[in-house]
This record gives C-alpha cells, structure tokens and sequence, in this order.
C-alpha cells in the first residue's frame, strides 16, 4: 500500500479520481442522507488513549465534527479490539456508531478469538480507509547484527536466545510470528498488554527486537537507541532510505502493512455511508490532514466504499493466511 516518495509529495492521478467522485457525490447528496447528522455521531476506538490509532481516529473526527457535525470519540479497550467491534455490529444501523477499525481489529482479532462474536463482512459495512503505515524490524544496539542476514545466522546459532514483544493478535505479533516461519529460526515471543510497553522494553534490552511502526521507533533509530534492519513495505521508506526492504533480501511473504479504517453496522443506508466516506476523503486530500498522518506513521489512503470493500475482504483473507501459516492461537 506504501507507495514511493514522489506520492508523498503530490497528489497521486489515483486520488484525484477519488476526490472527483466525492465531490460529486457531496455535490449531490442523495435525499436520505440530506439531513445526517442531526446528532452527535460516535466513533469508537479499540484501543486506548494516546497510540497512534486512537490520536488517528482524533485527527479524523475533528475533522469530521468541523465538516460533518460533533463527532464524539470513544475508546473502548479489550479483547484484541473485539469488545469495541461487537459494540458496533450491534449498534442501530443509523450512521451514528462507527468503528475507528484497525488490521488488528478488523481482519485477525476476529479470526483469533474464538468468541469474538463479530465477523467483519458480514457485520459490518466498509465506510472509508484512512491510512496504511509499514512495520520496522528493529533491534537493541546490543544485538550483534547489523542485517538480517546476520540477525538470522545469529538467531540459528543461538536458538531461543533472541525474544520480541507485541501485543498478541496485532500486526507487529504476526509479523515476528511469519518471520520466524520464513527464516525457521527459534526467537521466543513475549506478549504484552500495550505496544508503548513492548517499545519501552526493547529500548531498555529487556526485548531483542521488534516490528514496529515509524512512529513509535524512528526516533530512536535516528539517535542510534535501536538499529533498523529492514522494513515490510513495498518500497524503501523515505524516512529510512538505507533500510532495506524484506522482499528485496529474499524474505518475502511477510505482511507489508497495518491500516487504519472506518466502518458501521451492517445495514446503514448507503446514502450515509457514501457521505461519511466523501467528507473522510476531502480530509484526507488536504496538506494539513495528510501531515498529522504521516507524522504518526501512516499514509493516507483515501478509496472509494467499494475499494475499501474489496480491500477489506483481500486484508481479511490475508491476515487469516498468515494466521494458519504461523498456527498462531490463544492458549
């Protein structure tokens, strides 16, 4: 999803095509949606406050509130985001419950909890996509690997020894989890309750290494605190010019991404739907939104509702893919 630097510095032909279908879609508001919202609309996050989806999710519904109507947002926490999605299923289908959805959330909770109670397509109706953002694969300056060729001969030398941490069922878990398939080494996970502990342990050397977002690591690598090996995008990060990518070094099939999405219950009228995704998209096209996304590490990515659609049945796949290949489960 990650496209080349030249993306981050002009609009892409891609997204002038989707700003010109919700602008005529704002231009001619279907009549069931003329009068939405006469109310507050809530936005509910998965996680707690302060990480980059919940400040994401902020950044929207300011945005939403000041183009759309009040936006109030919700942090709902538990169960790797399944408590939050279930509250949103069952809301009514009325436009005023959306879900602030992540990869987390929306495409591996569901298919690792065994009682999650939710199932992304069925419901649960695609709204808008608001960012995409790349993991590093990083290590303590303690580590002695300066690549991930030498990180791998390392971890095969010393099986066991290397650990990472992540919250269990979030993409940085599952990323740690296919690498070892990939590479068939022996590093041990440590699940943790909060990304920002798991940052804090392997900045400490309590943790080896990790797969994590720019937002969280990259100063840390630019003050040399940890060393940045390689990164699951497509193409090399602007950020991070020198590093890598894995599919460049061979190690390919890894999850390129996390993202960060909008959904509502199943049913809401198709009107609301496409003038929630209209507004989220204007927000995105502008220099000031698409600055506060990239500082928290993302890309914007505004699509259409069917595109989102269709990515978010591709992720749901995807997802359930590395899901079996790694036989990740909950003890």
């Amino acid at each position: 999803m990650r496209q080349a630097t030249a993306r981050r510095r002009r609009l892409h032909p891609r997204l002038i095509v989707v700003l010109a279908s919700t602008l005529a879609l704002g231009a001619a508001a279907p009549a069931g949606a003329a009068n939405f919202p006469d109310h507050p609309i809530k936005l509910i996050v998965p996680f707690g406050p302060g990480g980059p989806p919940d400040v994401a999710a902020r950044i929207i519904g300011a945005y939403l509130s000041d183009h759309l109507g009040p936006v109030v947002v919700e942090n709902h926490v538990g169960a790797g985001g399944t408590l939050a999605a279930r509250a949103v299923a069952t809301a009514p289908p009325d436009g005023y419950t959306l879900l602030a959805g992540t990869a987390g959330s929306l495409s591996i909770s569901p298919q690792l909890y065994k009682n999650a109670g939710v199932h992304p397509l069925k419901d649960f109706a695609a709204v808008a996509l608001v960012s995409s953002a790349p993991l590093v694969l990083a290590v303590h300056k303690s580590v002695p690997a300066h690549s991930v060729k030498e990180l791998v001969a390392y971890a095969e030398a010393n099986p066991g020894k290397l650990n990472y941490g992540a919250v269990i069922g979030t993409p940085p878990h599952l990323c740690g989890e296919m690498f070892k398939h990939i590479t068939g080494v022996n590093i041990v996970f440590v699940p943790y309750k909060s990304a920002s502990q798991a940052t804090t342990d392997v900045l400490a050397g309590q943790m080896n290494m990790t797969f994590e977002g720019t937002t969280a690591i990259l100063p840390l690598i630019k003050s040399g605190r940890l060393r940045a090996l390689a990164v699951t995008a497509p193409q090399r990060l602007p950020e991070l010019p020198d590093v890598p990518t894995m599919d460049e070094l061979g190690y390919r099939g890894m999850p390129p991404d996390s993202w960060q999405a909008i959904v509502a219950p199943a049913g809401t009228p198709a009107p609301i739907i496409d003038k929630i995704n209209a507004v989220v998209n204007r927000g995105l096209a502008t220099p000031a939104m698409r600055e506060k996304i990239r500082r928290l590490g993302g890309e914007p990515e505004p699509h259409s509702v069917k595109e989102f659609a269709d990515f978010l049945a591709a992720q749901y796949k995807r997802w359930g893919d590395v899901l079996r290949i790694t036989a990740v489960t909950l003890n």
